[in-house]
């Protein structure tokens, strides 16, 4: 069985549940979501006159690149320092017992914390990495010793502090295959 999707793509009833679940994006998609990541305020007919392409059929790009989960927001970058957050750091947790009903409630507890950016479920030494942001070092060990070190089911911690952040804003998509042209 074949399918065409938006972008014209034929798709094959052989893919994997994996593949299933992956854009297909063609390189008009791929411009549509590097232009945006650069500026995603600019105007529908301003995006369309970058690529060369007629407003409708920029418009109608967007919403199905949306519709597909991979426009997923626009979102303003905030200065963390702005918001009394001047300090930033990494802490690697380990919790035990190892076991779905901990990790879960450990994620969901901790992500809701006004501290803490973003949490990581990880493979390695780490069960977890929690990415904080607090107004200065003395905070930061309050949180460590007032929201972490109380836990049952912390066995241990370690901390880094950030001193500088490189952010890469503009992503593209990798090839499949090392070697591969996306």
């Amino acid at each position: 069985m074949l399918a065409i999707c938006a972008t014209g793509v034929m798709i094959t009833n052989q893919m994997t549940e994996i593949d299933a679940r992956i854009p297909v994006m063609d390189e008009l998609d791929a411009e549509i979501t590097r232009l945006l990541q650069a500026d995603a305020r600019q105007s529908n007919r301003e995006l369309a006159r970058q690529l060369g392409v007629a407003p409708s059929t920029c418009l109608e790009r967007v919403r199905a690149l949306t519709r597909r989960g991979v426009i997923r927001g626009y979102h303003a970058d905030i200065d963390l320092k702005a918001l009394n957050r001047g300090v930033q750091a990494l802490i690697g947790v380990q919790v035990r017992p190892l076991r779905r009903s901990v990790i879960d409630a450990f994620k969901d507890s901790v992500s809701q914390l006004p501290e803490v950016l973003t949490v990581f479920v990880v493979a390695g030494g780490d069960d977890f990495l929690l990415h904080v942001a607090v107004p200065d070092l003395d905070h930061l060990h309050a949180f460590l010793l007032d929201r972490l070190s109380k836990r049952g089911e912390i066995v241990s911690f370690r901390t880094s502090v950030i001193y500088q952040r490189v952010h890469n804003t503009i992503l593209t998509r990798l090839p499949d295959r090392p070697g591969q042209q996306p």
